[in-house]
């Protein structure tokens, strides 16, 4: 996903070798400290743009297409760009092709419910709640596994998909105490946390009509996006409240509304950035780190009180996260530690 030259894995696994232990050091913070900060402002923004008292502006499909929208002209920007400086950029060429398009349709319809509904559970949901209203993810995964994929899951994989269950009820309950509990949102967070794990699925099903490249399949997900929001902006009323909106001339509106779409587009740059610089299960411990900092984050910055039962919640999520990670990196590690039987045939027959 890298945005600069393409390069050879082997040579940058020797290259980062060579390099000292304190540049590399450098690298991997520098990295880290960009994708936590762009996923975390990237919230706070959203929560902005979607339920501010200063915007008063109930208009969250238009905001989500509004993103898709600077994320598809910043894909063709960057594939123009490209192909002007080829020296100086990697990106794949874009080229609109309805065929693929259509081949990327099914796809689409789940990114748009997973956006959407991302969206629409920030909006009716603390920031401080988010991440335990989104929880879910893990579990969902586990079970369209195994309904869609045939796949069975350990019993490890299971108890720490349990933890994670007992903490999202936990931490709707302690909503539910202290009188901050939205149902709407929710339940908005249980459906984005579906369309997450269908999406994870349908990616790679889909990743081949668009030659392997995860920036096309991005270009195509949100300009099949822009178009079939539309409608929906027409039947939900939003383009009607959006003219009588008082503040749809100001320049500070429409620069945090772009801003939110630099970001939008930024968080699947520095993700892969992430995964490049770490690896897959520091990321995902990374991102469980980040969550936690974003509760912290969000109780001091809107001055909420919880208590250690909410507080309890969090960590139960988080913990089982966390678990589930090293559990599925522990079972692949082992996997690819045993021998495979024809390996073990011609170890017995001497050979």
């Amino acid at each position: 996903m890298a945005l600069m030259g393409a390069s050879d894995p082997l040579g940058e696994a020797e290259a980062s070798k060579e390099k000292p232990f304190l540049l590399r050091a450098l690298q991997i913070t520098l990295v880290v400290s960009l994708y936590w900060a762009t996923s975390i402002s990237m919230v706070f923004l959203n929560k902005y743009l979607l339920d501010s008292p200063s915007l008063q502006l109930d208009t969250p499909i238009f905001v989500t297409f509004y993103q898709c929208l600077v994320t598809t002209l910043l894909c063709k920007s960057l594939s123009t760009l490209a192909a002007l400086c080829p020296g100086a950029m990697d990106f794949p060429s874009l080229r609109l092709d309805l065929k693929v398009a259509r081949s990327v349709l099914p796809l689409s319809v789940v990114f748009i419910g997973m956006i959407t509904f991302n969206n629409l559970c920030l909006k009716y949901v603390g920031v401080a709640f988010y991440n335990v209203g989104r929880s879910l993810t893990t579990v969902f995964n586990v079970l369209l596994s195994y309904l869609l994929l045939k796949q069975t899951t350990s019993f490890y994989a299971l108890l720490t998909c349990g933890i994670i269950i007992g903490g999202f009820w936990l931490g709707v309950d302690q909503e539910g105490a202290e009188g901050t509990l939205s149902w709407t949102g929710t339940l908005f967070g249980v459906l984005a946390s579906l369309c997450v794990s269908l999406n994870a699925i349908y990616t790679k099903k889909v990743l081949p009509a668009v030659d392997g490249s995860i920036w096309r399949l991005t270009f195509y997900n949100n300009v099949n996006a822009c178009v079939l929001f539309l409608p929906l902006l027409l039947l939900l009323g939003e383009l009607q409240a959006l003219r009588d909106f008082s503040q749809l001339g100001s320049a500070h509106f429409w620069g945090m509304m772009t801003l939110g779409g630099l970001f939008g587009f930024a968080i699947g740059y520095v993700t892969g950035l992430q995964i490049k610089f770490t690896s897959p299960l520091t990321h995902n411990v990374s991102g469980t780190a980040k969550a936690c900092a974003q509760t912290v984050l969000a109780v001091l910055y809107y001055e909420e009180t919880k208590s250690f039962l909410w507080w309890t919640s969090n960590m139960m999520v988080l913990g089982g996260s966390s678990a589930y990670t090293w559990v599925r990196g522990w079972e692949m590690k082992k996997i690819q530690e045993e021998p495979s039987p024809k390996e073990d045939e011609k170890s017995s027959m001497g050979v």
